[in-house]
């Protein structure tokens, strides 16, 4: 699921649906794997923080917003929540679980 306004003001009732109908879910956020979703893989959001700061100073001193690139994340974050694939019957790959940033038990 995207990490939009809507998906994060509603994130309880999404979690609670999906664990009702028992159905794995992935984030962008790692916020709603911490309210009980099953993983989040996204942009490391405290990196685009940074990126954006650079970008407002960058207008600040003069440059034309038209005129700075374009740029993607470089940086992602992966966060599993063990507890909610064990509700689920799921069993989560030891390489993955090696790869996360996270796991949440």
């Amino acid at each position: 699921m995207v990490s939009d306004a809507l998906t994060l003001l509603n994130r309880k009732r999404i979690v609670e649906f999906a664990a009702a109908a028992r159905l794995p879910t992935i984030f962008e956020a790692a916020a709603l794997v911490r309210e009980g979703g099953l993983m989040s893989y996204g942009p490391k959001q405290s990196a685009i923080g940074e990126r954006v700061a650079d970008l407002v100073v960058r207008i600040l001193r003069g440059a034309r917003p038209a005129d700075l690139p374009l740029e993607l994340p470089t940086r992602f974050e992966l966060y599993i929540n063990l507890k909610t694939a064990k509700a689920l019957g799921l069993t989560v790959p030891p390489l993955l679980l090696a790869r996360a940033d996270e796991v949440i038990e």
